[in-house]
């Protein structure tokens, strides 16, 4: 496969937007390309060749077929929440799965079948109805195929597992145009990839999720003056790995924005926890006691709320459109001299930024390491420290201060990463987040796309490769 697309021919441009369903994209489309360019990141300004909206399975095939004989980079495109920005490439081709939103929903056997131009947000109100849900992120509008195949974690991990724990089975086309099922009784090696590896081994159209009794929940934030970050951050790191799986919260360092919390506290720089148990509410005082032992918190507010409540409320903070700067690390033990760093950078440089020590212990914890492609299983934290900012004119300061930060406490990290928290970091950070399983990882690529036609990702070069 070409590193780098080539032109290609009008007539055979017309051939394909003749056979396609669904609508492509190109230069000369004026608003609708670039509005269809656009993903979640304004960092990323990039010019794809085509973009083909897909509305089928068959549509994707074809897309891949195209991209194939023609010597094309692809692109895949799910919810274009990547910070990287790997859901676009110059040049290249853009298969953009985003009209493609069926959801079912099995209440009886407690499964869902999901399409990959879903976001979270629409996962969770078709399984809300029947008081289900599965293991997803913290912001409604992330989109399922990216956080999935990356691993996926957020505020039911403790007790759930990752999202990929919860995966039964995937459709995929492969490099070759073949749609496939993977699942452990079919394409095993690949089912096992596809569970944390990223999009390299083809173009995931269905996804198949084990859901769970999730309804209402007691969540939300305390804050303590940033003062106590020493303090609270030493407590946090012995109480959290030994607290019961149904008590959720993840460690955050943060300005105050504006609304909805009070004007007296609007700007104050803050850490802090946000909270998700799922036990019996009545009990939510005695959970909340230790973390009011260790410091008086400047602000709380944590109450009973529908899950969707709690997947969407940090979604107003961070809408499309903003720039995004964002570096992570995995975590086994939160050292003092890791807490030195993460005092030194807590004067964060915007509302907006921050850093956010995800749990990832609990049900995480109980698979093998070789299980799955994830083979982080001793984390106890995927760190993420990320820089954002609505105004063009701070790009330079976030990702100056984002990347200050992570370069002082990587040391202190187990040196891979949760691949959705890399920007273009190369293979040696790939490998080092893949560990043990990165061989593996590559007989199963060189199986399934030799040429390594899926590489705009966090990529994973074919065995024969070198």
């Amino acid at each position: 496969m070409a590193t780098e697309s080539q032109p290609v021919d009008k007539a055979v441009i017309e051939e394909f937007k003749r056979r396609s369903g669904g609508d492509v994209f190109q230069p000369e489309d004026g608003t609708e390309y670039d509005e269809a360019r656009v993903i979640y990141n304004a960092m990323i300004d990039r010019h794809p060749q085509l973009i083909a909206r897909c509305d089928t399975v068959d549509d994707v095939i074809r897309a891949v077929e195209f991209a194939r004989e023609n010597e094309m980079e692809v692109a895949i495109r799910s919810g274009g929440h990547n910070g990287a920005g790997l859901a676009l490439v110059d040049d290249g081709l853009v298969i953009d799965l985003s009209n493609m939103t069926d959801i079912s929903v099995d209440a009886e056997e407690r499964t869902a079948r999901v399409e990959p131009g879903c976001t979270w947000g629409d996962v969770d109100g078709a399984t809300h109805e029947d008081g289900l849900a599965t293991v997803s992120g913290v912001i409604s509008t992330t989109g399922v195929a990216g956080l999935t195949l990356g691993g996926g974690h957020g505020y039911l991990t403790r007790k759930y597992g990752l999202t990929i724990d919860n995966l039964l089975g995937a459709d995929v086309v492969l490099a070759d145009g073949r749609l496939v099922h993977a699942s452990e009784d079919e394409h095993s090696d690949l089912f096992w990839a596809l569970r944390g590896g990223g999009g390299n081994f083809g173009v995931v159209t269905a996804f198949e999720f084990e859901l769970h009794p999730v309804d209402t929940v007691v969540a939300g934030p305390t804050f303590w003056p940033i003062d106590e970050l020493e303090d609270t951050m030493r407590w946090y790191r012995e109480w959290l790995p030994n607290a019961p799986e149904d008590v959720y919260a993840f460690y955050l360092i943060a300005e105050v924005p504006g609304e909805p919390f009070p004007e007296e506290i609007h700007g104050e720089k803050v850490c802090g926890l946000m909270w998700c148990y799922l036990g019996d509410p009545d009990d939510i005082d005695g959970v909340l006691r230790p973390a009011h032992d260790v410091a008086e918190p400047l602000f709380e507010h944590v109450g009973e709320m529908p899950y969707p409540a709690l997947q969407s409320m940090f979604d107003d903070l961070y809408p499309p459109g903003d720039q995004w700067y964002w570096k992570g690390d995995f975590v086994h033990d939160l050292t003092d001299e890791a807490i030195d760093e993460h005092r030194r950078f807590a004067d964060v440089p915007t509302p907006q930024s921050g850093m956010h020590l995800y749990p990832v212990n609990g049900a995480a914890h109980r698979p093998e390491p070789d299980e799955t492609a994830w083979s982080n299983r001793d984390a106890t934290w995927s760190m993420v420290i990320f820089g954002v900012d609505g105004d063009p004119a701070k790009k330079d300061e976030i990702t100056e201060w984002a990347r200050g930060y992570w370069e002082a406490t990587h040391p202190h990290s187990m040196g891979g990463a949760y691949v959705n928290f890399m920007m273009e970091e190369g293979t040696d950070r790939i490998q080092a987040t893949y560990g043990d399983n990165y061989e593996r990882l590559r007989e199963i690529k060189e199986r399934y796309d030799p040429e390594n036609i899926f590489h705009v990702n966090q990529n994973i070069e074919p065995l024969a490769e070198e």
